[in-house]
């Protein structure tokens, strides 16, 4: 039996296989660069920024790596407005500098709720740098310090980002056609009012 091909379900592509390497090397040798002799701890969060963290990681030299998943999506398409902590980071952060490694920063509340729990176990320092920012979505202040891409407001799947835990394999960042999570709606082509997973 044939799977469908998921590319199909992409209505267009923002940022290229090649255009993201070009990022995550930028953003990777700045903080190279601005973390020279220090030992930072790269904070990835789940399941969306592993690839990012990866390929940021490339260019970098010493830094350690954890992990921590919070959701306030819960498998939907728009925020609940609450976090909650999912999985845990595992190691003692008090006087260590921390890079956050996030796949897109929206309505800034998950970062919001890291950046708040990194700093009151003693964090030295806690910096983001985010594949997508959407500066747009937001509905709390929270800032990006490393940036790949200003992402427009649209539903974006691939390379980390999901639609139901799918299209995370992509190479590339695309708009998810809207006929795929809203069939009610297939002959509507306007994605600009819906925002995707953080």
């Amino acid at each position: 039996m044939n799977q469908p091909d998921m590319n199909n379900d992409i209505e267009r592509v923002l940022y290229s296989e090649a255009d993201i390497a070009k990022a995550a090397k930028r953003v990777g040798e700045q903080l190279a660069a601005d973390y020279q002799g220090r030992t930072p701890i790269i904070l990835s969060v789940l399941k969306g920024a592993v690839l990012w963290t990866v390929d940021v990681m490339r260019h970098m030299q010493y830094a350690e790596v954890e992990f921590i998943d919070v959701s306030s999506y819960n498998g939907g398409i728009s925020s609940s407005g609450n976090v909650d902590l999912v999985t845990d980071l595992q190691t003692d952060i008090n006087g260590r500098d921390i890079i956050i490694m996030e796949d897109i920063v929206d309505t800034g509340r998950s970062l919001k709720f890291m950046i708040e729990l990194l700093k009151n176990r003693g964090a030295k320092s806690v910096k983001t740098a985010s594949l997508l920012d959407k500066k747009d979505g937001r509905v709390v202040e929270a800032t990006v310090d490393y940036v790949g891409f200003d992402v427009p407001k649209a539903f974006v799947v691939g390379y980390g980002l999901d639609y139901k835990q799918l299209y995370r394999n992509l190479p590339y960042v695309g708009v998810l056609k809207r006929e795929v999570y809203d069939p009610q709606h297939a002959d509507i082509v306007d994605t600009v009012d819906i925002t995707p997973n953080h």
